[in-house]
């Protein structure tokens, strides 16, 4: 079961991205697995009734959640999703694993804006960073990464705005409190580049309930931070594991709604327990959900 899943905020149109996304990324499915009731809707709800609440993107088995809701919030890149094309996942075709991320990008970029132009870099054969038209970030890169292969897909954090140089401090804190968790490679800036000190993290990687994870510290001023647009859902294996991570992570009490927290750097957090959907299909379990703050399994 994947533990942590990376989600972002739609204004209404979350099935039809989840459409197009299963059209232009490679081994990729979209479904609709959750759906707002018909009635017991508070009054801000009730152009959603019977709507798409959540639709689930698995790419080669990694799910990434589209989450229907109001115009509140936007997605933005400080929570993109790395596309890390491997040959070892193309029968260890080098020319296919290229072929295949050019043609993923010329998907994305369709409608969208081009954060870095897909080119060579010194970190990368061939790498890229595109926005596509409804405001999700995806960093696309050739792979040749030595040591343990990584994933086809890596959630990367970035650590700008108002959390700006707290990758170290944020990723060390992640580690320390969920389980199954382990640093990976880490490389600093050296020097201060724009509002990135000589120490900020430059690129890192971290395992979390042992999946993997970049994070980094912007080197460019930005004009976004963290906001509930991105955010990731923690699946926890009852209410003991549930209270300690809430208590661990929840910096603010006045950003508790609905199992939602932002932690120190203003990360959102959902933090769920792993029979959410069951909870959900009791008799007024979207009702029981929508009054609590911290969520707690025997008022369902």
């Amino acid at each position: 079961m994947q533990q942590i899943v990376p989600n972002f905020w739609f204004h209404k149109n979350a099935e039809e991205a989840g459409d197009f996304y299963a059209s232009v990324l490679p081994k990729t499915t979209a479904e609709v697995t959750g759906r707002y009731p018909t009635e017991g809707l508070q009054d801000f709800q009730r152009d959603f009734a019977g709507e798409p609440v959540t639709v689930d993107v698995t790419i080669d088995g990694f799910i990434v959640r589209l989450l229907n809701a109001g115009g509140e919030f936007t997605p933005n890149p400080s929570l993109s999703i790395f596309l890390n094309f491997d040959p070892l996942f193309f029968e260890a075709n080098p020319e296919e694993a290229r072929e295949a991320l050019d043609a993923t990008w010329a998907g994305l970029a369709e409608g969208g804006s081009v954060l870095m132009p897909l080119d060579e870099y010194p970190f990368s054969r061939r790498y890229g960073w595109v926005q596509d038209r409804y405001g999700v970030s995806w960093q696309l890169t050739l792979s040749d990464v030595e040591g343990e292969p990584r994933p086809f897909v890596i959630p990367a954090l970035m650590f700008a705005g108002s959390a700006q140089n707290k990758a170290e401090e944020m990723t060390d804190f992640y580690r320390s409190v969920l389980p199954d968790s382990a640093e990976g490679s880490k490389f600093r800036y050296g020097t201060p580049t724009g509002p990135a000190s000589a120490d900020a993290l430059m690129y890192s990687e971290m395992k979390l309930c042992g999946q993997w994870f970049a994070a980094m510290d912007s080197g460019v001023e930005q004009p976004w931070s963290f906001t509930p647009g991105v955010s990731l859902q923690l699946s926890c294996h009852g209410q003991e594991e549930i209270d300690r991570i809430w208590e661990a992570f929840s910096a603010n009490p006045d950003n508790e709604v609905c199992g939602w927290l932002t932690d120190k750097a203003g990360l959102s957090w959902q933090i769920v327990p792993d029979n959410m959907d069951e909870l959900l299909a009791r008799p007024n379990g979207f009702q029981n959900l929508m009054g609590m703050k911290k969520l707690v399994i025997d008022e369902f």
